[in-house]
């Protein structure tokens, strides 16, 4: 069989065999993890989307061989905990991606070894602590609680301890939890009549995010307030868990199955009821839409979330192809320097966020599609925030550029990262301009004069 350089193809994914028991074998994992190893030495295309690969090209290089097989093997974990599965050398750069025969998968091999590094226990305290995403929500809403927290969080003293304690870097910004979770604050829907479009369901279910309901609920608020102005009718998801992104970034398969089951039946019921499904973070969106229906491809649930679920951009770009969208703009937003996530780049459904922004009159977007390097809680972590810091330094430069009256990101997390990258420039340049962070649903509600 003759192997062509590259494939033509569009890539193709398979299911991950996670309980089949030769998926956490030491043996076998260490032969393909060399496998693949080797054909990313021979290539390096991916060398500048993250750490995993320099890393990587860092350790054959100085190995004895010059090859794979001169580095020891037990350094192949300092490969694995620089992938923060963010899919982009997947999904836009590998030549050699399924359906090429060398069938190379980097992130599904890369949970793979995080599924077996959590099997064995090795996984940190901290690490467990800051994906019980849940957990820490509503622990550090309670009132007073909140005000504690908040405060420590911005203390230095406090947060040098917080670095020796659990290893989260003293300057990375955290993000403020809210007196009162998203879930008691958004009003019951108005009584529209569900105007079905031949692109868009006619009604919307939202899915909060742990994020929203707990650190920014003004994000989820302003997407009501946008679905209300459509005359959009909406419902809240009740009872929302975590998606399961933070717990499969850490491999913890298992945390990821008990949170499928405990939010797959509630959404597959308004899925099959007729809704689309939202959720205002990116990697909630393609956790439903792209991740849990390869974890669990015979669920016929999971199957229903999936095709019901939209980034927010998405469906309204859809309903302003069916002729359902306002375009009564009232505010010119200026100049925008908006940051495509890498959760939305991989979903595959064009830069939507961008092209309704830019219709906005009086609106210029400068767009740039480049990793902010923070990945959930990668970027907060002691030993890996200075990696997270390089990574996003071309994001955090080309964003602040021209003077732009708005920094914007579909990811808040990557928009806090970025902000904080650029008043770390600002503090070196008295001359440069102190621009508005905002999510681009904020920036879509202040444009209605909402």
């Amino acid at each position: 069989m003759t192997i062509r350089e590259g494939s033509l193809e569009a890539p193709t994914r398979h299911p991950i065999d996670w309980r089949n028991p030769d998926f956490y074998n030491e043996a076998s994992l260490n032969r393909e993890l060399a496998r693949i190893f080797d054909i990313c030495h021979g290539c390096r295309r991916c060398v500048s989307l993250c750490n995993a690969f320099p890393t990587l090209f860092d350790l054959v290089d100085a190995g004895k061989t010059g090859e794979v097989d001169g580095v020891d093997k037990a350094d192949y974990g300092k490969v694995v905990d620089q992938c923060y599965l963010c899919d982009i050398c997947y999904m836009t750069k590998c030549p050699y991606v399924p359906p090429h025969p060398w069938n190379v998968d980097f992130p599904h091999l890369m949970l793979r070894a995080k599924a077996r590094k959590f099997l064995n226990g090795e996984t940190r305290f901290r690490d467990r602590l800051l994906t019980s995403t849940d957990r820490l929500g509503k622990l550090a809403t309670i009132p007073v609680v909140v005000q504690i927290v908040n405060k420590a969080n911005a203390t230095p003293l406090a947060r040098k301890a917080m670095e020796k304690m659990l290893g989260v870097h003293a300057e990375r910004r955290l993000p403020p939890y809210a007196a009162k979770p998203f879930a008691e604050l958004a009003p019951p829907t108005v009584g529209w009549p569900v105007k079905v479009g031949r692109r868009s369901p006619g009604k919307v279910a939202i899915f909060s995010t742990c994020y929203v309901n707990y650190n920014e609920p003004d994000i989820g608020l302003d997407l009501l307030r946008i679905l209300d102005h459509n005359e959009i009718p909406y419902v809240i998801v009740e009872q929302a868990s975590c998606c399961g992104m933070p717990k499969l970034e850490l491999g913890d398969l298992e945390s990821v199955l008990k949170l499928k089951n405990a939010n797959a039946p509630r959404l597959a019921g308004l899925a099959r009821a007729g809704y689309a499904i939202l959720t205002p973070v990116p990697s909630c969106t393609l956790m439903f839409k792209s991740v849990l229906p390869l974890i669990f491809p015979e669920d016929a649930d999971v199957k229903a979330v999936s095709e019901a679920m939209f980034d927010p951009f998405e469906y309204l770009v859809l309903r302003d192809r069916d002729g359902l969208l306002k375009r009564d703009f009232k505010t010119p937003l200026g100049k925008v320097a908006y940051h495509v996530p890498c959760h939305s780049r991989v979903q595959n459904i064009g830069q939507r966020t961008r092209e309704v922004i830019e219709s906005i009159p009086g609106t210029t977007v400068n767009t740039v599609e480049r990793c902010a390097g923070h990945d959930g809680t990668w970027g907060v972590k002691r030993e890996f925030y200075a990696a997270s810091m390089k990574i996003g330094r071309p994001v955090f430069r080309q964003m602040a550029q021209d003077a732009p009256d708005y920094v914007s990101s579909d990811c808040p997390i990557a928009g806090r990262a970025i902000m904080q990258g650029i008043d770390e420039a600002a503090r070196q340049d008295p001359n440069a301009g102190h621009p508005t962070k905002a999510h681009p649903l904020t920036l879509l509600r202040i444009a209605y004069g909402l």
